[in-house]
């Protein structure tokens, strides 16, 4: 029985950790709402939508991002952001974190393996998160862990009259807290097939990048 268990205990290990490895698959919940005008060629500036972000390296280097494909959609970068047709409002977090815990037990195969999953809804925009980290029956452990949900705003205005032309949610959740992963990954996500149908939400998944 004791050998079982070391074996068991291994797996769920190795498990874990290739569920929580940088090789994993980015998975987002984006929902977004648009009457953005057909792209053709108005000029746009971003803008951080949190006063506590304006001004950093940090907001500018994810600001540059959020350029790069407004730009490869069709709008074009003010060079002048006092006279920009758009006006880009971006703002970004990661929550603390919630403890999870992963209870096991054993089963009539300890060597039984498989993924679980739990969901959760939340209004206005009812996100559904599946929960990657839960493992089957098969071992009787329990253990701990953090879940961190990162989230991205991005709003685009019409800076003639003031007029809301795209509003935009991007959600994940994962075992990182570092904005440096989970920002990119979230521009990437609410630019799948932008700017989308209103009213949708949508489940993004990027693959891992190549190294």
């Amino acid at each position: 029985m004791k050998n079982r268990r070391l074996i068991a205990t291994a797996f769920a290990t190795a498990a874990l950790l290739l569920v929580g490895g940088c090789a994993e698959r980015f998975r987002a919940d984006v929902a977004r709402f648009q009457q953005l005008p057909i792209p053709q060629g108005q000029t746009f500036t971003v803008v951080a939508d949190d006063p506590r972000l304006a001004g950093g390296l940090e907001f500018n280097q994810y600001a540059s991002l959020v350029t790069h494909k407004l730009g490869g959609v069709g709008y074009v970068p003010a060079q002048d952001p006092a006279r920009a047709d758009l006006f880009v409002r971006m703002r970004y977090s990661v929550d603390n974190g919630r403890e999870k815990v992963r209870t096991t037990s054993y089963g009539p195969d300890p060597f039984f393996y498989g993924y679980g999953r739990y969901g959760y809804w939340r209004h206005p925009y009812h996100w559904g998160f599946y929960d990657p980290f839960m493992f089957g029956p098969g071992y009787n452990d329990v253990e701990s862990y953090t879940v961190y949900t990162g989230t991205l705003d991005l709003r685009i205005d019409r800076t003639g009259d003031g007029s809301r032309l795209f509003e935009g949610k991007a959600q994940a959740q994962s075992l990182s807290n570092k904005l440096t992963y989970l920002v990119p990954n979230l521009i990437d996500a609410m630019f799948v097939n932008f700017p989308g149908k209103s009213g949708e939400t949508v489940k993004i998944t990027l693959a891992p990048e190549k190294r």
